[in-house]
This record gives structure tokens, C-alpha cells and sequence, in this order.
């Protein structure tokens, strides 16, 4: 793996592009900051700060560069590898009650000669062959095990997400851009079974009712709260402004710019 200051740091498997995340991962900022949001919580990180964002978690996250550059450490704990540390280091688990997305870690000297480890693999050419990441990514499991025993209930927990209200869930987490089998997926239902419950819930299908709270959620942000088009459809689940303003059109009668006060 060749990593560039650029580019950052990665050991392990690539994280997902989408506004869900399906493995845990250790995050760590260098430089730039950064603040999300989980449907429920905001969140800030600066840099020197880290946190373990958790799997089967909804995310929309902000970047801010510093002079041009955005630089972090993120090490994925992905389900295979915790199933075979689990097998060389066997622990006692509980269920955990935590729900945040992103679980802040105390700052200690031991992460912190870990990160420094590091440099020559985010500060220079060097590569670090798979072998010896998955070695660095076992050694910082370690020590946030030892740091803080509670992690295990959240890193080796493998169940699925249980069934949940429908209504509520949807209702906080309907601007997130995912497809309607991750909506499925963290409600606790197969697709078929979301839908089903979902029309009984809402009385319409998924699609049209993202639609138009997406779009009602738009309006509102930009009639009342003062805020620009270009600003607000991606944080209400569109991919591109121009399918937006076709959207808001459609649905309203007016363009986005037209309900500008």
C-alpha cells in the first residue's frame, strides 16, 4: 500500500462512499477538520483528535481543508478481521447500549506513539505490504481494548440490526442518500417486508414519500431558514442540483431560487 500526504493513511479495506458505514473504522485527523451528522447528533473533530465510527451507522460528513489539504489516518476493523483476532485473543462481550455514531476515544500517549508509527507511511513513499498492516491494525485494537475494555461489546458484535420502528427511523434519517436495501438492512427487515410495513406506516410506497420530504425539508431550509439551493440539496438527500430544481419545480410549482425571501 503506497499512501501519500495527499492521500492519507489506509490500512485495511476501503471505506464506503455512501452515507452509511458498513464496517467500524478508527479515524484519526492530521489535518483540515471535519464535522458530521448521524440523523440524531453533530460531531466536530480538529486534528490530533480520533474516534472509532461505528458500523451500520448513517454519517453525512463535511470536510474543511487547511491551505488546500484534508489529511487522516483511517484503519478499518472490517467483520473478518475482528472474527480472526477474536480466535487469537478471546474476550468476555456484553451488549452495549451505545448508539452514536462516532465513539470519541481519551486521548492517551499510547494512540498517539501508534499515529507517530505511522508517519513514514503518510509522510513519505514507503509501502506497507498486507501482512504487516493487518500486524499494526491487530497492535491498535490492542491498545484501544486496553485503553477502554467497553469497546469489545461494540467491535464483536456481529448480530444484525434488529427490528425497529419504522416511523421514527425514517422520519430522522430520510435525508440520507442510501438505496431503499439499506433502509431495509437497519430497520431490521428484508426488502420486501420494508416496503410492505413501510406502506401500511406511511400510506405510499418509499420512494414517493423520500421524494417529497426531501423536497418539503428543501423548501423549508431555503423559504424560511435563508438558505441557498446549492447549499441545501445535497444535505437533503439529492445527488446533483439539477435534478433537484427539476424535482422542486415539479412538486412546488416554482424553482428553488423563486422561494428565495
Amino acid at each position: 500500500m503506497k499512501v501519500t500526504n495527499i492521500q492519507s493513511c489506509q490500512l485495511g479495506p476501503e471505506i464506503s462512499p455512501e452515507q452509511f458505514i458498513p464496517e467500524h473504522f478508527f479515524l484519526y485527523l492530521l489535518r483540515g477538520s471535519m464535522k458530521a451528522f448521524d440523523g440524531n447528533k453533530h460531531y466536530q473533530m480538529v486534528p490530533g483528535d480520533f474516534c472509532i465510527a461505528r458500523k451500520n451507522h448513517l454519517v453525512r460528513y463535511t470536510k474543511y481543508k487547511d491551505n488546500d489539504e484534508f489529511e487522516k489516518i483511517i484503519i478499518t476493523f472490517d467483520e473478518p478481521f475482528l472474527i480472526a483476532f477474536l480466535e487469537r485473543h478471546p474476550v468476555e462481550t456484553h451488549p452495549s447500549r451505545a448508539d452514536d455514531a462516532f465513539l470519541f476515544l481519551p486521548k492517551n500517549k499510547l494512540i498517539g506513539h501508534y499515529v507517530q508509527s505511522l508517519e513514514p507511511y503518510y509522510t513519505g513513499n514507503l509501502q506497507l505490504d498486507e501482512a504487516f498492516a493487518d500486524i499494526k491494525r491487530e497492535e491498535l485494537l490492542m491498545i484501544i481494548l486496553k485503553t477502554d475494555p467497553g469497546m469489545a461489546n461494540i467491535f464483536f458484535n456481529f448480530a444484525n440490526p434488529a427490528k425497529i420502528d419504522l416511523t421514527d427511523f425514517m422520519n430522522h434519517n430520510f435525508r440520507f442518500n442510501i438505496s431503499l436495501e439499506r433502509f431495509a438492512y437497519l430497520t431490521g427487515r428484508s426488502l420486501s417486508s420494508f416496503k410492505r410495513d413501510f406502506q401500511q406506516a406511511f400510506g405510499t410506497n418509499p420512494g414517493s414519500w423520500l421524494k417529497k420530504k426531501r423536497l418539503e425539508e428543501a423548501y423549508f431550509q431555503i423559504n424560511r431558514q435563508h438558505r441557498k439551493p446549492s447549499e441545501v440539496y445535497l444535505e437533503v438527500g439529492f445527488e446533483n442540483l439539477s435534478h433537484f430544481s427539476f424535482a422542486f419545480k415539479k412538486e412546488f410549482g416554482r424553482a428553488p431560487t423563486e422561494v428565495m425571501p
